[in-house]
């Protein structure tokens, strides 16, 4: 279930304060970069990746790639950070959305 725009103002309150925590760099998304997108994302929901690409575009792509190969959503991307959400149900406390 996608996350509606209350939602996402709620999850972009609750992502301001966090650390990145995968970071892209010159080798770009790599498999193993991408596998550890997908543990962060089954382990914390919610997470910020830091994209240290200096084109635009190309960070654009990036984001792009993981929201699709992830089928996470996009909850904000502020410069060379993007933040990603995707729910798992098989955790023992998930994150509960307000509205839900």
């Amino acid at each position: 279930m996608r996350p509606t725009e209350q939602q996402k103002r709620w999850l972009k309150k609750q992502v301001h304060h966090l650390k990145p925590v995968v970071s892209l760099g010159q080798a770009g998304l790599t498999e193993p970069v991408m596998a550890e997108i997908e543990l962060a994302l089954d382990h914390h929901e919610l997470i910020k990746v830091k994209i240290a690409a200096g084109d635009r575009d190309l960070r654009d792509e990036y984001i792009a790639a993981i929201a699709s190969r992830a089928q996470a959503d996009l909850i904000d991307r502020v410069g060379n950070m993007a933040a990603f959400f995707r729910a798992n149900p098989r955790k023992k406390n998930p994150l509960t959305l307000p509205g839900n």
